[in-house]
């Protein structure tokens, strides 16, 4: 074959994305200028919180999303990343480990790895509900170690560290938490791009087709334990980063954090994001923090709000928020949102009627069980209700059922639309394909 052949059968190459370098670059950019916008102490710890839930939502989607490996315990290579972390950071302080602070995500992120090797290969043998259920079983013998082995875990005090160590190099101590989120966000930005360029890698793209058909992916000569294993440790890794990075943000480790409670949320933050698309655990990794650190303080049925919230995600949108969001730009593309505006107007309007009257009945329960005894009244949306009266119940309680009527009715009317407006798309898209 001459070499004029040769490069009229190679492929094109591929052109420069410069989409993608906006998004990174806003990405970057966005890291960059938040502690600006928010200046204050709580509020650039509260931006550090993200950076570490984002790193941490997005390895766990390597085993959900792109694996199809549902993990209860996730939370042990974060957890025990976090441990070593505090360790070597406290022996950094006694001079008998030389490591320089802003390499203890990193050395947590080995250390995720580590334990992803010993405990991944076990876990791996198998695929579906048997993953699930040994990756609990080895959540709950790690949480039942980190009480019976205080040595390392530091029993019920947990292990806390100064990160605060050696003569500061450029003025940089990391005491400040101005300084410490531009080393976390530099990681968080690293990290991200790191995943999503695993995502393009042959062995990302061998994990998706092990998630979606595990029988061909073994009949064309992949071991498919192999692909998930390998995959596993990267995650790990991952995780253990997001370890490290808790460590030198909070200085201390306790047996929380390698708990069930923490690789739940790491579910349930993962799939509200939506873990289908790349950044739909970013979406999770900032409500999860949201509502950790500021809905929480708001009431005390804050996590039943939550489960609701999750709930109504299961059953309306199961593909996450993420879903919803390229499902309505893909509408907008085509330049028919403007139909579908008035539906969601109009399924807010009543998805809020539903809210204030659960709410209500929520905020009842609650004072009537806590706070009750004190005083029986509340102050709800601006009225001061009696919980001992019956009234309020039945109120409340019709707001509820009504507000849930009208956005039933909404919902099938607005399917209907939403129907109508995806098979237009898919004619004009046929025909523009067959032009």
């Amino acid at each position: 074959m001459s070499v004029t052949s040769t490069l009229a059968a190679a492929p094109p190459r591929r052109s420069f994305n410069t989409g993608r370098l906006i998004v990174w670059g806003g990405f970057a950019l966005l890291l960059v200028v938040a502690p600006l916008l928010f200046s204050s102490d709580f509020s650039i710890t509260l931006l550090a919180q993200i950076g570490i839930a984002i790193v941490a939502c997005l390895s766990y989607n390597m085993l959900l999303g792109q694996g199809g490996m549902l993990s209860f315990g996730h939370a042990v290579y974060t957890g025990l990343a976090t441990f070593v972390a505090i360790h070597a950071l406290r022996a950094a302080g006694d001079g008998s480990f030389a490591v320089p602070v802003s390499l203890i995500p990193l050395v947590g992120g080995l250390a995720g790895m580590f334990f992803a090797i010993i405990l991944g290969y076990v876990t791996t043998k198998k695929a579906g509900t048997p993953f699930a259920m040994i990756t609990l079983g080895i959540g709950e013998l790690v949480f039942a170690m980190a009480l019976m082995v205080p040595e390392f875990f530091g029993g019920e005090g947990g292990v806390n560290a100064n990160r605060v160590v050696g003569k500061p190099v450029f003025g940089i101590t990391f005491g400040p938490p101005i300084q410490v989120y531009y080393l976390l966000a530099f990681y968080t930005f690293v990290s991200t791009a790191a995943m999503f360029a695993f995502t393009r890698t042959p062995l990302g793209r061998m994990l998706n087709a092990v998630r979606d058909n595990p029988e061909r992916v073994e009949f064309v000569g992949y071991n498919t334990q192999r692909v998930r294993y390998f995959s596993f440790v990267i995650a790990g890794f991952f995780a253990g980063i997001a370890g490290g990075m808790y460590a030198l943000n909070f200085e201390i480790a306790t047996a929380e954090v390698v708990g069930a409670a923490r690789s739940g949320l790491y579910l349930l933050f993962t799939f509200l994001g939506g873990a289908i698309f790349f950044f739909g655990p970013i979406i999770g990794a900032v409500l999860m923090v949201l509502s950790f650190t500021l809905f929480s303080g708001l009431s005390e049925g804050w996590l039943l709000y939550l489960g609701l919230v999750f709930l109504f995600m299961v059953m309306y949108a199961p593909g996450g928020i993420a879903s919803l969001i390229m499902l309505n730009l893909r509408v907008a593309m085509h330049r028919k949102l403007g139909r579908l505006v008035p539906w969601y107007i109009a399924l807010a309007l009543a998805a809020l009627v539903m809210l204030v009257g659960a709410a209500a009945l929520i905020e009842f329960f609650y004072h009537l069980k806590l706070g009750a005894g004190l005083d029986p009244t509340l102050r709800f949306a601006g009225l001061t209700l009696d919980t001992h009266s019956v009234a309020p119940w039945i109120g409340a309680s019709v707001v509820a059922l009504v507000g849930f009527a009208i956005f039933h009715v909404t919902r099938r009317r607005f399917v209907r639309v939403w129907g109508d407006v995806q098979s237009e798309i898919e004619a004009e898209t046929a025909a523009k394909a067959a032009r």
